[in-house]
Parts: C-alpha cells; structure tokens; sequence
C-alpha cells in the first residue's frame, strides 16, 4: 500500500480509536489573560519517522487547549483537549487541524493547519487477515460460494467448547434453501478509508440494490460492523429471520474463503437461536 493517495477519510472510521479526551477544567479558574490568534502558544507537528502520527503541544499553562481534526471534506474525525497528545491518522490525505484556546473570558481560534500524510500506515494493517478481506488499496469482491452457500452453526462456533454444534454444509444434500442464482456481491478495500460497497438481489424480481459507505474490522473480536445502512450480503429467504445484517461475526477468513455469521433470532422465527452462516469467495 505505499502509493501517494490524496483521498478524504470519513468521520465513522477514526473516532473509535484514534482521540482520547481529559476532563474540561473550569474556566473561572483560569487567569485573566488576554489571548489573540496572534499570541496562541501550541505546536502541530508530525513524527520524524511516521508522518502517520500528529504531535499536538499546547504551552501556554493558561489556557485549556481544543484540538479538532478534519478531513479534506469537512468531516469531523475526533478531537482531543489534551495539552500534549499524540494521534494517529493511519490513512493518507490532507486534513485541517483546529486549535482552540479557551480562556475566562471565552475562545480563541488559531487559524487551521493543514496536514499532508503523504501513506497509509502499513503498520496498522500489518495484520495478514486485512489483506485477505480487502486486498488493501487495490480492493477485493467475495460473492457466494454455491459449493457450500450456507449453513447454520450454535452461538460460540467455532469455539472449542460451549454451544459449538455445526450443520456445515448444508446445501449439497437440502439445494432448495437458497436458489443458486446471482445474489450480488460485497466489496472491501483500504483505499484512503474502510470502503464497503454491496450489491443485494431481491428475491421476487431480481432487482439489484447498491449501498456504499464505511466498515469496521475488529480483528479482536472477529466482527464486521457495515456501516450507512450497509448490511451483509445474504441469500435466499432469510431477511426476516434476523434483526441485524450490520454487526456480523467473522467464523472463517483465509485469502480465498470467508464466512460470516448473523443470529438467528427465536422471537422472530420460533425455531430457536443459532448462527446463519454464509460462504463466499473471491469474485472471478
């Protein structure tokens, strides 16, 4: 991924897990001072080695800092009060960081700093599993695998113990659970943001939808949150058996094999809970 992207990042990505904040002291104990844009005290600068991290300075003790970041197109990313912080921008573009001194007698604005991150920061997605689901910039589409579409697993699959049970696959001897047609397909990359886009295929008339926006890879705890209204791209006739397409579990991902799970819920179908488990494959 070290190509040179000017490209914006939106705000849903970066709050998560980039800015922390401190308690906003009052400002009634502040000294009477009188602060102009001219006389603000503060340093942005970025890291020698990684251009990646912003080291933000504020050094005037009398006044309480307010630092904000912004993307190229206007979107708040997060914000700090921190007097010395460190933040991390793992994603090239150009972005506006604001400082804001308040003072007892009110605010004062710094005239905004422009910062170019030249490279995504390959550290951050040095993780192998990133590259398998996305194909980093270049970007990577899965469609259902109809040698073995879906199946259906218990609450911890596929854990060592617990409710573990699988039904895997499940098509090859019961095909009349989901028609093998075009269903559509879900595309990943890291191009410049967590970009997703999918393409459903309605069941009566076969009519394709398209629904782009933002992601969350949470290798930790091996979920994939869509974001915008973006759900998981299923088969079959199986909306109605699960209220969240959004938040998914992730139960295998290799470079050629993913599969992700939803929760099957009992209020709605009556038959129990369990996982709906759903195979895909990069797409030819």
């Amino acid at each position: 991924m070290k190509r040179i992207l000017y490209i914006v990042l939106t705000a849903v990505t970066i709050s998560s897990f980039l800015f922390s904040c401190e308690p906003v002291e009052d400002r009634e104990s502040l000294p009477a001072i009188t602060v102009t844009p001219e006389t603000l005290k503060y340093s942005i600068t970025q890291d020698a080695v990684n251009k990646n991290v912003l080291i933000l300075k504020s050094e005037d003790p009398t006044v309480i800092p307010y630092w904000k970041f912004v993307d190229a197109s206007g979107n708040e990313l997060g914000h700090s009060n921190k007097s010395d912080d460190r933040v991390t921008l793992p994603f090239a573009g150009k972005y506006n960081v604001y400082f804001t001194a308040y003072t007892r007698g009110g605010s004062v604005d710094a005239v905004p700093t422009i910062v170019d991150v030249p490279e995504n920061d390959d550290t951050y997605f040095s993780d192998p599993r990133w590259e398998m689901l996305t194909n980093g910039v270049a970007g990577k589409t899965w469609v259902l695998d109809f040698v073995d579409p879906v199946g259906w697993a218990g609450l911890d699959y596929p854990s060592t113990s617990g409710d573990n049970w699988s039904w895997l696959p499940d098509y090859a001897s019961n095909s009349w659970v989901m028609p093998n047609k075009n269903w559509g397909e879900m595309y990943f990359d890291l191009n410049g943001n967590y970009n997703t886009t999918v393409t459903q295929t309605a069941i009566a008339n076969n009519n394709q939808t398209t629904k782009k926006n933002t992601y969350k890879f949470d290798i930790a705890n091996n979920r994939i949150i869509f974001n915008g209204g973006v759900e998981m791209l299923y088969g079959g006739d199986y909306y109605l058996d699960c209220s969240n397409w959004y938040n998914v579990k992730v139960v295998e991902l290799t470079a050629t094999s993913l599969r992700l799970a939803v929760i099957r819920d009992k209020s709605r179908t009556g038959e129990g809970v369990c996982l709906i488990v759903f195979h895909y494959k990069p797409k030819s």
